[in-house]
């Protein structure tokens, strides 16, 4: 229902209600029962044991739970059939210890997905807060849950609106509605009848729940309650947004699909062969061939897996969330962390994001000349500069002055921290904060009773029709009626005009005051009139303000704007040179809009187009489609707008970071790739549903917080660069085994895998996974900040990092394998031959982890720069061979002891491939390196 196109006495009888009487006891808990309370629909939660239960379906988990059925099932064996009691608890431990490792990875999911969604709770505060309603001809105290449709309400300044209300009388009525439409100045409220299609942010009779009275007072009557207001509308928006999975999301997803196929199509083979293999060679397949076969079988499996590979990317990313907070960026989302560093478009509200929220005087023309204004925000501190150079007189605007302060009832007063703090309406803040500048204080001039004796006499408040408000006040024995409001109402009443000291005809000065007035329109201040005029006492004491307004000596003209952060500038123009567009969604006018964009480098000229909530209602998607990469302003939008802006630049496949601080950005918040929100100034509900709060409020951090995305998710890159590497080493050197071991070799018979599956997980979980940690420490190789964002797109195998992979996997597999196989032509034991090919494919990858930091080469970077990396590699080479050492070990992993000759034979051995391979890199990267400087010196000659 447009309850806003009604008149009055047709809404109420729609309502079934009375202006006088109010609803009856009865008729107001039948709406309660029919209408349910007034809260908002809380989003239902998944069952703890169904989120549980997903994380077991992840794709790395399944095959870790097919090696744990092997595992099992070969213990069974040996325990009830074979009576091999060792083989059994060798099997049992390695089942154990895969266990143990689902665990860890599904709690970690679990844990995560649980704490993630926090969603509208802070919407139920309503419930703490009552409205005064007329009930049964009473006045009455009723609770905010209890409102219904078609109750009577009374509200004054400092109360919240709980409700969608259409205004039925006001007076001076004002309403910060700024968190729902994003418009920073107060909103006049009246009671005429608005056009249909009149805008949410122009709808003037209306009041909406959430909102603020912050001047005046006013009656309206109960339209909407609960889900059905404008603020539920927005609740039901953000319960209809699904979650978008983070680019790291989805690829670590759709590798974890690739690896549990490559990994179950390897284990299939393997096992087919070997059984094919035992058939030819023996012509039956014995149950403890079974046995070795199923053991290869479970140890494939297991390196096929980084079993590690979640749990170090949580914990990568912890880091990652670490450095951000130390940068006053708190993220909420452990895998939005690295979402900022492939984000292309930064969608941001202006309103308390882009700027203050603090309405300012920027400007003002006073005695015929214009002064530009120092300082933003309230803190009365700032110098006034002529805008032609000549030096400035106090003298010229301290009449101007006295009258905006005089012509005002708002005040600025520090609080306990010594932050100046308003009270009163927007605009009339801006004033004092303006004459505060000079000193000048409305409580200072009423104090003094010496000569000049100021007394207030009379008030005639702003309201909708005048659209000023007089003051009458005794100065020295003599009248003054005091006037401010909008020029366009001011200029027919004004008779003269204050230029340089002396009292002139209007028409003197017109021009100039026009030309001024078009200069700060075409900035997008908003402008205000300040006159005033000497009357007689009867005049001040009786006459009405149609006779006091009129005749005025024009003082001067102000410019008020709500002024861009100071660090957003510069922030934007990092961003720019990052390849990342900042695009401005506000619910405020266009003009101003455009105005701030252009100020803060968001748009480069006044062409640029800018398109409104109109606009986008009548445009289809595909039109919006086509304009919406190339559109940097959109203005005067309804959160459905937001969402629809955020959903078709994810259309074109880019990655957006929303910011906002109002209720009315939460459900695009929620839309986009990541949600950032303002920690000081937004409200709690904006928070819930973001990723990433600013703790300081400040656009800089965003900046800051990409270029931190961006490290992590190169040392993401790296971390699973080395794993990914470990991993193919441990599935080739167990595959060789398998298909070129055909018959025993010394103690070492065909069916003995290259390594152990615990040996394996050892790998994967302590010596692969602490150095993988510490990368996540690493500071950015290069200036990460000049750099397109990666596309979101592309496998995190692109741009040959799967060729690196392989190859360097591939050589450090032929290695374990060549280590495993001529420890068994020396005659030693299975175990000793394992413990070989398990050290040799423990310091293989623990040299190869200072190649993996870095998409160059290892000579590229300092290798104690990490201190975190040269303490875990330590760790990591002492405690593998420490298990080879200690008896229980040797019992569970199947390692052996080693003479001293032979580890430092491994540790010195082992490194060769990852020099050589870097060594030959560095090589011919110099000589292109040489050959590029060659050609661009040919070129400058």
């Amino acid at each position: 229902m447009k309850w806003y196109s009604l008149k009055s006495p047709d809404i109420l009888e729609k309502l079934d209600t009375s202006r006088i009487h109010g609803l009856t006891d009865e008729q107001a808990h039948q709406r309660l029962e029919k209408y349910g309370p007034n809260e908002l629909a809380k989003e239902e939660r998944e069952p703890a044991w169904k989120m549980l239960l997903k994380s077991f379906k992840e794709p790395l988990i399944v095959i870790l739970l097919i090696a744990i059925s092997l595992a099992l099932a070969s213990a069974a064996y040996d325990f009830f059939v074979s009576g091999d009691q060792g083989h059994a608890m060798a099997s049992v431990y390695e089942a154990v210890a895969i266990v143990l490792i689902v665990i860890i990875n599904s709690g970690l999911t679990f844990h995560q997905t649980r704490s993630a969604q926090k969603s509208l709770d802070a919407l139920s505060d309503m419930r703490q807060h009552h409205m005064k309603v007329l009930r049964n001809s009473n006045w009455i105290s009723v609770s905010a849950s209890h409102l219904v449709p078609g109750d009577i309400v009374n509200v004054k300044s400092g109360d919240f609106i709980e409700g969608d209300l259409r205004w039925l009388k006001t007076a001076e009525l004002q309403i910060d509605e700024s968190h729902l439409t994003g418009e920073s100045d107060a909103i006049q409220k009246t009671i005429d009848v608005m056009p249909e299609d009149t805008e949410l942010g122009d709808r003037v009779n209306m009041g909406y729940s959430g909102s603020m009275v912050v001047n005046g007072n006013g009656i309206g009557v109960v339209v909407a309650t609960g889900m059905a207001t404008e603020l539920g509308k927005i609740s039901g928006l953000m319960q209809s947004v699904e979650n978008q999975k983070t680019p790291i999301e989805k690829s670590v997803h759709g590798l974890s699909k690739k690896l549990m196929i490559i990994a179950a199509v390897i284990i299939a083979i393997t096992i087919g062969y070997d059984l094919v293999k035992q058939l030819i060679q023996v012509g039956s397949i014995s149950m403890d061939s079974i046995g070795g076969i199923s053991a290869t079988a479970i140890a494939i499996a297991v390196a096929s897996i980084p079993d590690a590979m979640p749990v170090v990317l949580s914990i990568v990313l912890t880091i990652g969330a670490k450095m951000m907070a130390s940068q006053k960026g708190l993220v909420k989302s452990l895998s939005s962390v690295e979402t900022l560093g492939s984000t292309t478009y930064i969608a941001s509200d202006k309103t308390g994001t882009l700027t203050k929220n603090e309405m300012a005087v920027t400007r003002f023309l006073a005695n015929g000349k214009v002064y530009n204004v120092e300082g933003n925000g309230y803190t009365p501190i700032g110098e006034f500069i002529r805008d032609d150079g000549e030096d400035t007189d106090s003298h010229d605007y301290q009449r101007f002055l006295e009258v905006a302060v005089l012509n005002n009832e708002a005040e600025i007063k520090p609080d306990d921290k010594q932050n100046w703090r308003p009270f009163g309406n927007p605009t009339d803040v801006s004033l004092v904060v303006l004459a505060a500048k000079e000193h000048i204080q409305r409580a200072d001039l009423l104090a003094d009773k010496g000569e000049r004796n100021i007394d207030i006499v009379r008030i005639f408040p702003f309201d909708s029709t005048r659209k000023m408000m007089t003051v009458v006040i005794k100065e020295n024995g003599r009248y003054y009626s005091l006037t401010k409001g909008a020029p366009d109402v001011i200029k027919p009443l004004t008779k003269y005009a204050l230029i340089d000291g002396q009292q002139v005809a209007i028409d003197l000065a017109a021009e100039n005051i026009e030309e001024t007035m078009l200069t700060f329109a075409n900035d997008a201040l908003r402008t205000i009139s300040i006159t005033q005029r000497e009357i007689t006492k009867e005049e001040a004491l009786n006459a009405s303000s149609a006779d006091l307004e009129r005749d005025l000596t024009f003082l001067g003209l102000v410019g008020i704007i709500d002024p861009p952060r100071e660090e957003v500038k510069a922030a934007v123009y990092k961003l720019s040179q990052a390849a990342v567009n900042v695009v401005m969604i506000t619910g405020d006018h266009a003009m101003t809009a455009k105005a701030i964009a252009r100020q803060l480098g968001i748009i480069q000229s006044d062409d640029a187009r800018v398109i409104t909530g109109r606009d986008l209602e009548d445009m289809s998607d595909a039109q919006l489609a086509d304009v919406v990469l190339n559109t940097r302003v959109y203005a005067r939008v309804t959160p459905e707008h937001k969402q629809r802006i955020i959903k078709q630049l994810q259309e074109h496949d880019q990655v957006i970071a929303m910011t906002g601080d109002g209720i009315n950005d939460a459900p695009a918040l929620k839309a986009a790739d990541i949600g950032i929100a303002m920690g000081i100034n937004g409200t709690e509900v904006t928070k819930d549903a973001a990723d990433l709060i600013l703790l300081d409020d400040k656009f800089t951090t965003i900046e800051k917080s990409v270029e931190s995305g961006r490290t992590i998710f190169a040392n993401i890159l790296n971390f699973m660069r080395h794993e990914l590497t470990t991993n193919v080493a441990e599935v080739l050197s167990l595959l060789l085994g398998v298909f070129l071991i055909t018959s025993s070799i010394g103690n070492v018979t065909e069916v003995t895998p290259t390594l152990t599956a615990l040996m394996v997980l050892w790998v994967n979980m302590v010596s692969d996974s602490l150095p993988s940690f510490a990368l996540g420490y690493d500071e950015a190789e290069s200036d990460v900040m000049n750099q397109k964002p990666r596309d979101a797109q592309k496998s995190i195998l692109a741009d040959g990092m799967l060729r690196r992979v392989l190859f360097r996997g591939g050589v450090m597999g032929a290695m374990v394998f060549l280590a495993f196989v001529w420890a068994a032509s020396q005659g030693l034991s299975v175990a000793q031959s394992q413990t070989i090919a398990f050290l040799t494919l423990v310091f293989g990858q623990l040299w190869h982890v200072y190649d993996a930091r870095s998409v160059k080469t290892l000579f590229d970077r300092n290798p104690f720069s990490n201190s975190r990396l040269t303490l875990a590699v330590g760790f990591a080479a002492t405690s593998s061979i420490l298990v080879t050492l200690i008896p229980f070990f040797n019992k569970v992993m199947g390692t052996a002891p080693l003479s001293m000759t032979m580890y430092l034979i491994i540790i010195v051995v082992s490194a060769i491939p990852t020099f050589v391979i870097s060594g030959v890199k560095k090589m011919i990267s110099n000589k292109r390196d040489s050959e590029l400087s060659e050609s661009l010196q040919f070129d400058r000659e």
